[in-house]
C-alpha cells in the first residue's frame, strides 16, 4: 500500500512539475511536449497492470465496466459534460480498487473516442478519467469516501478538476501566444461545462450510486474477485 501511495504522488508531481517546466522553457513546442508528459504519466499505470497475473473473469469485468463507461458517454455527446462516465468510473474504483478505477477510466476515454473522434485530447482524457478512478479507490481505501457527503463532494470536485486538466492541452496548443489573460479566459469559458459535469456527478452518485455499488459488491463476492483490488496486496 505504501509503494502504491508513493507511486501515485510521484506520478502527479512529475506530471505537473514537468508540465510547468515545459511551459516555462519550451520554444513553441508546448503541445508535443505536454502530450509526451501526459502519455509518460499514463504509462506506469499500464505497465503495473501488465505485470499482474490476472484471470479471464477479471479481464471480462474490466472490459464490461470500461464498455459501460464508454458507451454511457456516446448518447450524451450532444449535451456537453452531461454523461455518466465519471460516475461509473468512481463506483468501479470504490468496489474494485484504485488500479481498476484507473484502467476503467483510461480505457473508457480511448474506446469512446473511437466513436466521438480521436485527437491530441485523447491522452488527456485518459489521464483525467484514469485519475478520477485512481483517486476514488485510494481515498476510499483510506476511509475518506465512506461517508456519503464526502463522496458527493469528491464527485463534484472532480467534475471541476477534469475540466481544469483538459484546459491544459488547449492552452498548450497556443504556444507562445499563451498569456495570463488567455488562461483566465479559457477557464472562465469552461466554467459552465465544468459545473455541469460536477453537478451530474453528484446527481448520479446520489441517485444511482448505492444501487450500483450493491450490484458490483454482489458480483465481487459471488465470483471471488476480492483479489481484483490489487491495492490491498501492495
Amino acid at each position: 500500500m505504501r509503494r502504491s501511495r508513493i507511486a501515485f504522488f510521484v506520478v502527479i508531481l512529475l506530471f505537473f512539475g514537468g508540465l510547468a517546466l515545459t511551459i516555462w522553457a519550451a520554444d513553441n513546442q508546448y503541445l508535443p511536449l505536454a502530450l509526451f508528459l501526459v502519455c509518460a504519466s499514463i504509462a506506469p499505470f499500464f505497465l503495473r497492470f501488465e505485470r499482474r497475473s490476472i484471470q479471464a473473469r477479471e479481464l471480462v469485468l474490466l472490459a464490461v465496466l470500461s464498455a459501460l463507461a464508454a458507451v454511457g458517454r456516446v448518447p450524451f455527446a450532444a449535451l456537453p459534460s452531461v454523461q455518466p462516465t465519471s460516475f461509473i468510473i468512481i463506483v468501479s474504483a470504490l468496489v474494485f480498487g484504485s488500479e481498476t478505477g484507473f484502467m476503467v477510466g483510461a480505457v473508457a476515454a480511448l474506446v469512446s473516442n473511437m466513436f466521438l473522434g480521436q485527437g491530441p485530447w485523447t491522452p488527456w482524457q485518459m489521464f483525467s478519467w484514469g485519475m478520477i478512478g485512481w483517486t476514488a479507490g485510494t481515498l476510499y481505501r483510506w476511509g475518506w469516501l465512506k461517508h456519503r457527503l464526502l463522496l458527493l463532494a469528491f464527485g463534484f470536485a472532480w467534475g471541476i478538476l477534469f475540466g481544469w486538466i483538459m484546459n491544459i492541452w488547449f492552452l498548450a496548443n497556443m504556444g507562445q501566444d499563451l498569456t495570463w489573460p488567455s488562461v483566465l479566459a479559457a477557464y472562465a469559458a469552461s466554467f459552465y461545462f465544468d459545473l455541469v459535469h460536477a453537478v451530474c456527478n453528484v446527481l448520479f452518485l446520489a441517485l444511482l450510486g448505492p444501487g450500483w455499488i450493491k450490484i458490483l459488491e454482489r458480483y465481487k463476492r459471488k465470483y471471488g474477485l476480492l483479489e481484483l483490488s490489487s491495492d490491498e496486496r501492495v
